[in-house]
């Protein structure tokens, strides 16, 4: 009963999600345009001998924190303002089963931007290397640290105000987290942004799909932001 009731919810919240214009265009429409943009138009001090090779990498952090921390954050807060999270946690499908479900539901979503992105960039040129397991260990601790940080946000504060707030340190990891510009150019702001799970996703990534260099500190930031961020929604959340 428990396993139906949870393949139903994880449909349902994957075509709400997939139904909303405004997501397709965070997780989907700005990465790719991002990617192909940028690629084509010789703007950026990548650093590498195709830009793809760099951009490939960082905007695949970007998929991943748009739909963990975005999407999820914005949907919760809203649902927990309209008081569905309280009546959906009062059925028989049981908060436990509703968390479970958003989560596959993230990675699913997830899944499809991963195919569509990795698409675009091998007809762009990009040629990554074969780690590609430690990207997917990447993208899983990636997620659930965003998760935990949108999460947080909804739990906490007014839809309206984790909207505006989720929007906002979207565009700020955008721009400092090695998505678009790398790290070194950052000055003396990019000790700050390594701290950030933005950028250490984007190293990640770097590392083990791209330029294979030493990504240590990355991961010790990830796995890091990966145990804090799902303490402190589960502590500060609140069901309406």
């Amino acid at each position: 009963m428990k396993h139906r009731a949870l393949r139903a919810q994880v449909g349902a919240e994957t075509r709400m999600t997939l139904q909303r214009g405004e997501t397709l265009l965070v997780t989907l429409g700005i990465p790719v345009v991002l990617l192909i943009f940028f690629t084509l138009v010789p703007v950026l001090p990548t650093g590498t001998r195709h830009r793809v090779d760099f951009l490939a990498p960082g905007i695949l952090a970007l998929a991943v924190m748009s739909t963990a921390m975005v999407s999820l954050g914005i949907a919760t807060a809203f649902e927990r303002s309209y008081g569905v999270l309280k009546r959906l946690g009062a059925t028989p499908l049981g908060r436990p089963v509703l968390l479970t479900a958003k989560i596959v539901s993230v990675i699913l979503v997830e899944i499809t931007q991963v195919v569509v992105l990795v698409g675009v960039a091998l007809a762009l040129g990009w040629r990554p290397h074969a780690s590609a397991g430690l990207a997917v260990i990447a993208v899983l601790l990636a997620t659930v640290a965003f998760a935990g940080v949108g999460l947080a946000m909804a739990g906490a504060l007014r839809a309206e105000v984790t909207l505006a707030v989720a929007n906002g340190v979207y565009v700020i990891l955008l721009l400092i987290g090695g998505v678009i510009f790398p790290l070194h150019e950052l000055g003396g702001l990019a000790r700050f942004a390594r701290l950030l799970p933005t950028a250490a996703l984007s190293d990640a990534l770097h590392a083990t799909l791209g330029s294979g260099s030493n990504a240590t500190e990355g991961w010790v930031v990830l796995a890091l932001w990966a145990v804090a961020a799902p303490v402190v929604a589960a502590v500060t959340f609140k069901w309406e």
